[in-house]
């Protein structure tokens, strides 16, 4: 046994291991190295057989809606990497974001023999993009990079990155499922190790679960924040907190990011988090206010560190935080049970938008089938700008003339490009395939 400690001590000590990848890479040779999406259906992006472990998840998408015709050639552009979509030139292309799709699919991966997934959240919130919003930020098991121009834009392309290792002993299957009404593009790099050896019987998989309470069931919103009448309640078991997990079985429970959209102008984070560890009536574990849990200290601050952070905060967005607390040296450990939970405020009082996503690790079976809420109740609170009656002007006979042009070329650029979609949406069928079978072929391989 190697008597090396530390962080990186697994890197010196040689281990029988074989690496494999799931890939979007152009099978073909080409460079069209990205799957579209299909809209309502779910993909698998593969399927590995153990045992092995995934060791890293990249991944970067949009979601664009053809909004007018464009000056390029649908066809020929077609084969052009999918800049001019996500980042179009004026007057070129006219491809506008939807601002809410990273909740509109979801990552789905089952393990092993099991008819229900362990992981089941929406795509961009397991990412920890929270209201569909991403923010560059850098955490030691989550990454987020987004270009500057695109920052502060619900719906932004960014790239996303999961380092949490996910051991499987018989197989790993890793699902988008597209519940929007348009498809999209993912590249994506899945990395994971191929064992000979079965993994150890008190493995835990990994699992992630998503949650929404919109609005929370406040008391008393309308009372201000840290005011005495709010202070002076007592919540001493947790009656009516915000749920971040609720879970039966075995495991530990490492982090979780959180997401509030705040209504009453005040302050949101005066809620204590309480753990109920293996079904206690009382918390265990008692927190001194949300900042406190997520490692801040009077508000939350424009910070990212390795454990804990602020992803976009309050000040820079329409009124809401995304925030996350990983347990990497500290995970909560449970035999039987764990119910992690937070105050929306001080005993409960406000009425704000909460949402979730846990991670944590469990022997299988999974003890709670994982559900997820349908697409329609997650989708972002925005601010919507009111219709505006626009009046028409009578047009001269140049003004009618290039309307008509405009509608000719609509008539034959929008089904030519939708033609590029259903095209590209086969070959991520196909592709999908071919990823199971050479994981496949890898695993025979190495046996």
């Amino acid at each position: 046994m190697s008597k090396v400690s530390g962080l990186f001590q697994d890197l010196t000590t040689i281990k029988k291991a074989r690496n494999g990848r799931l890939a979007s890479w152009d099978q073909r040779g080409k460079n069209q190295d990205y799957w579209e999406i299909p809209a309502k259906e779910s993909i698998v992006l593969g399927e590995v057989e153990g045992p092995g472990c995934i060791t890293h998840i990249w991944m970067t998408s949009s979601c664009r809606k053809v909004k007018a015709p464009s000056i390029l050639d649908p066809v020929s552009n077609a084969s052009a990497a999918p800049v001019m979509e996500i980042h179009p030139a004026l007057g070129v292309i006219w491809d506008d974001y939807d601002p809410f799709y990273y909740r509109k699919a979801l990552i789905k991966i089952t393990w092993d023999d099991q008819d229900t997934p362990s992981v089941l959240v929406p795509f961009g919130d397991f990412f920890c993009i929270g209201n569909c919003y991403p923010g560059n930020f850098s955490s030691l098991p989550f990454n987020v990079s987004l270009k500057p121009e695109e920052a502060g834009r619900y719906g932004a392309p960014c790239s996303v990155s999961c380092y949490f290792p996910m051991p499987f002993n018989k197989r790993a299957k890793i699902e988008i499922v597209n519940e929007n009404e348009l498809p999209f593009i993912l590249y994506f790099n899945i990395d994971y190790e191929m064992y000979k050896e079965p993994l150890d019987e008190n493995t835990a998989y990994f699992h992630s679960s998503w949650r929404r309470e919109n609005p929370c069931d406040g008391w008393g919103p309308d009372i201000q924040t840290n005011s005495p009448e709010v202070n002076n309640v007592t919540n001493f078991k947790g009656d009516g907190n915000y749920t971040v997990l609720d879970v039966e079985g075995t495991g530990h429970y490492v982090g979780c990011n959180l997401t509030v959209k705040h209504y009453q102008g005040s302050w949101w984070g005066e809620g204590n988090d309480m753990f109920f560890i293996d079904g206690e009536e009382y918390p265990s574990l008692n927190g001194t206010g949300t900042e406190d849990y997520f490692n801040h200290a009077w508000g939350m601050q424009r910070n990212a560190f390795p454990f804990f952070g602020t992803i976009v905060h309050e000040g820079d967005t329409d009124g809401f935080q995304v925030s996350y607390r990983f347990h990497i040296t500290d995970p909560v450990r449970f035999e039987k049970s764990l119910r992690v939970t937070i105050e929306h405020g001080h005993a409960n009082h406000l009425s704000d938008d909460w949402s979730s996503t846990a991670y944590w690790y469990q022997t299988l079976p999974t003890g709670n089938k994982i559900t997820v809420l349908p697409v329609e109740e997650r989708l972002p609170n925005v601010p919507v700008l009111p219709d505006k009656a626009q009046r028409t002007p009578e047009l001269t006979e140049e003004m009618k003339a290039a309307r008509k042009s405009w509608n000719k070329r609509w008539e034959e650029y929008g089904p030519a490009r939708q033609e590029q979609f259903r095209i590209k949406e086969n070959k991520a069928r196909r592709e999908s395939i071919l990823n199971t079978e050479f994981a496949k072929k890898l695993r025979d391989e190495y046996k």
